[in-house]
């Protein structure tokens, strides 16, 4: 495609093509872009300004109104901050996001320790290590103990199996007895997931998580 040193006026002259507000923010940046590379200053650009108030009809046209719109940004706020970070991580994924990515291994390892204490490992028992992987993946973090494999990752399996674990026979042992599924929903009520674990793969209580239940 040719270049057109004349695009951004002519859309901003005949924006009809721009009917969403990502076609038209995309026109924008795009316009926004092309004057910085001209050194024009995009504050006065004719353009930019006709295109930008282009995309505010855009927001306003058949849309609910300012106090609708910030009634749902204080109800989505809400529901954020009561939903914990490693459920909105494992929604939508990290993949391809080495901010979200960082945040999931963060609040992963805090999880895994939760966990480790809940299952009455004292931290000299078990290891906690991760792996990041290639950007395209989230990578893993895992709780290896004498007697149970816990991993967590974000991989192929969906929803609701997001944390395997299964029995094994020492540190050294990767590949042990057969995988359990739990969901990242189970992995932040730690006791609860405990109580599973030693259930399912039929592990002693140790005296420590006894001491945690009584008291």
């Amino acid at each position: 495609m040719s270049y057109d040193a004349s695009l951004r006026f002519q859309q901003a002259l005949d924006p009809s093509a721009l009917t969403t507000l990502a076609g038209g923010l995309n026109a924008l940046v795009q316009a926004i872009d092309e004057c910085q590379r001209n050194r024009a200053d995009p504050e006065r650009d004719p353009a930019i300004l006709l295109l930008a108030r282009h995309l505010g009809d855009i927001a306003v046209e058949n849309h609910p109104s300012l106090t609708e719109l910030r009634r749902a940004c204080i109800e989505a706020v809400g529901v954020v901050e009561r939903t914990p970070l490693l459920v909105t991580l494992a929604g939508r994924g990290v993949g391809y996001d080495s901010d979200a990515k960082a945040a999931f291994h963060k609040e992963g390892r805090k999880a895994m320790m939760r966990l480790a204490t809940a299952l009455g490992l004292k931290r000299d028992e078990f290891e906690l290590r991760s792996n990041m992987a290639g950007i395209a993946v989230s990578g893993e973090i895992i709780l290896h103990a004498a007697e149970v494999y816990i991993q967590l990752d974000l991989g192929c399996m969906g929803p609701g199996y997001e944390v395997m674990f299964r029995s094994c026979e020492g540190r050294k042992d990767y590949v042990g007895g057969r995988n359990h599924f739990a969901s990242i929903e189970e992995l932040i009520e730690p006791a609860r997931l405990a109580e599973r674990i030693r259930r399912e793969l039929q592990l002693p209580q140790s005296d420590a998580a006894v001491t945690q239940l009584i008291a």
